[in-house]
Order: structure tokens, then C-alpha cells, then sequence
């Protein structure tokens, strides 16, 4: 009988062995390769970017289509808004007729001076022991803006003459000054004031001129703040 034994001291290597990679391809297939690779992503990229650019020129023409929208509608409400003023058009005319109107009367009623007020004053600021015997009012007009309107400004637009009969010449004086103190007085002036008989009593008979400021002006047909 036959028997094997390992010999002692002896190893067997069981390692497997690494063989050496051998690439067979001509390098014109290799490369060939690496270009398509290339080639494929920069098609992706491209592809990538037309999309973007894609949605970009939608959102583009979106917003042009919108832009376009709100310009015809605001024309149609031009338009409209255009339609409905034609419709007050003659409301302005009335108006600016109005108010040309207005300007006008101003103008002519400028130099009003209510004398019916005056006389009414003047009846009831009558001293006792003096009567009126005759009034008489003297207005100078002259046009708005004139040379002549200025001095009238200045001295009075008109005078105011009164001629009576008092019992002294205090009472006269009194009268005096009972002018000076009414709207639209200046100025109260004795022209005379002559001692006489009334049948057989004293009286003075006196005469006064009154200049007529501009606050006699009624001024009724200006507007308020004017």
C-alpha cells in the first residue's frame, strides 16, 4: 500500500495569479467613443437650454399678450370716459355763461351806493333841536382801473349835502358829529351855519357837506371773498 504524505516544511501557494489587462482596440475606436460621449452631453445641454429659452419667449409673448390687453382697454375706457364728458359739455358753457354774467354785473353795479339805506341812517341819527330840510347825494363814476377811479378812491366817490335848521350852533356841531360816526362819512364840513328868526323864536340855518367814502359801496353783487 502506497501512501502519500506532504512533505514537512513545504507550502503550497493556492493564491490565484493576476493576469495583465491587454486592451486589443486601435485607439482611433477609443477616442471615437470619448467624442460621442461629448457629443451626447452637449446635445443635453443644448436641448436643456432651448427649453429654458423656450420658456422664457412663452412667458415673453404672455406678457406681451397681456400688455396688449390692458392698452385696449384702456383706450376702449378713453373713449367711453370721452363719450360721457360730451355730455356735460353744454353744463360747462352754462357755467363759464354764468360766470361771464356774473363778472358783468360786477362790473356795471360796481358803483352802487344804496341811498334809501343812507336816508333811512340819517332819519334816525337826527340830533334833537335839528331838523333836515334837504338832501341831495353827488356821485362821480369813473371806470374800473382808471386814473380818475383812484382819486376818487382816495378822495371819496362822491359828496352828501344837507341844509337845515338847528336851535344853536351846538347843535349843529353835534350834528357833526353824529355824520362822522355813520358808514361811509368822511370828512362832515360846516359850509354855513347863520343865526336867524323862525317866526319869533332863535334858530341857525346851517348847511354841511359830507364826502362819500368807498364803504358806501354796496358791493351786493361781488362774491364773498372777492
Amino acid at each position: 500500500m502506497i501512501s502519500l504524505t506532504k512533505p514537512t516544511g513545504t507550502s503550497v501557494n493556492t493564491s490565484r495569479m493576476t493576469l495583465p489587462s491587454v486592451n486589443l482596440l486601435p485607439p482611433e475606436i477609443a477616442q471615437s467613443r470619448r467624442f460621442r460621449r461629448i457629443q451626447v452631453g452637449l446635445g443635453a445641454s443644448v436641448v436643456a437650454a432651448l427649453g429654458v429659452v423656450a420658456l422664457l419667449v412663452a412667458g415673453a409673448t404672455g406678457s406681451v399678450s397681456k400688455g396688449h390687453n390692458e392698452v385696449s382697454t384702456a383706450a376702449a375706457d378713453q373713449v367711453k370716459l370721452q363719450g360721457q364728458s360730451a355730455q356735460y359739455r353744454e353744463v360747462t358753457a352754462t357755467y363759464k355763461r354764468a360766470a361771464d354774467a356774473q363778472a358783468l354785473l360786477v362790473t356795471a353795479m360796481g358803483e352802487e351806493v344804496r341811498y334809501s339805506h343812507f336816508l333811512t341812517d340819517l332819519a334816525l341819527s337826527v340830533p334833537d333841536n335839528v331838523w333836515v330840510k334837504n338832501i341831495s347825494f353827488s356821485q362821480a363814476a369813473a371806470a374800473a382801473g382808471s386814473p380818475a377811479a383812484a382819486a376818487l378812491g382816495a378822495n371819496g366817490i362822491g359828496t352828501v349835502t344837507l341844509t337845515g335848521v338847528a336851535y344853536k350852533h351846538e347843535d349843529v356841531s353835534a350834528w357833526l358829529d353824529a355824520l362822522a360816526l355813520q358808514k361811509g362819512y368822511a370828512k362832515p364840513l360846516f359850509q354855513t351855519s347863520t343865526e336867524a328868526l323862525l317866526g319869533t323864536k332863535p334858530v341857525v340855518n346851517w348847511a354841511i357837506t359830507v364826502t362819500l367814502s368807498t364803504d358806501a359801496l354796496s358791493r351786493r353783487y361781488q362774491k364773498t371773498g372777492s
